[in-house]
């Protein structure tokens, strides 16, 4: 039975497609939502520093003033994204959010069991090739390691 779904949403169309799928899904079964956003690492190419300039720097390198800002701005961006999402197709659903920061593919994972989800949804690019191969894909990471069903809804970009 499914009594909790989570969504993995980015500002993209793809995810965006997802989300209304996953949302009417959890209307018809009229399930809590769990909506999940992550953000990503940023590595910066550092010089005069003694950073890696292949794989930048560390994140602690990252926690000066300028740096917590522009985390702060992330954050701010993320959860304008989710209130948008949940103001479009949560209708009166009963929705919790998930500003995460780290792997996306991980992430929602750690994610679906701290929400103890019964179902993942998440979108797909569906890239291929070199370009699949260079980008890596976070709907085939969540459906290699996730422990609950995924349900991966493409869309056309």
């Amino acid at each position: 039975m499914i009594k909790k779904i989570l969504i993995g949403i980015d500002d993209s169309a793809y995810a965006e497609h997802a989300a209304k799928y996953g949302f009417n899904l959890a209307e018809t079964l009229n399930t809590h939502v769990g909506l999940v956003h992550m953000t990503e690492p940023v590595s910066l190419a550092m010089t005069n520093t003694g950073a890696d300039e292949i794989l930048g720097t560390s994140m602690q390198a990252l926690s000066g003033p300028d740096n917590l800002e522009l985390l702060k701005v992330q954050d701010e961006i993320a959860e304008n994204l989710m209130e948008r999402i949940v103001k479009k197709y949560g209708g009166t659903l009963q929705v919790t959010h998930f500003n995460e920061f780290g792997s996306t593919g991980e992430g929602i994972i750690n994610c679906s069991h701290e929400f103890k989800a019964d179902l993942i949804i998440i979108g797909t690019h569906r890239r291929t090739g070199l370009d699949r191969l260079l980008m890596g894909s976070i709907a085939e990471y969540v459906v290699r390691h996730s422990e609950i069903p995924v349900l991966v809804v493409p869309s056309k970009e």
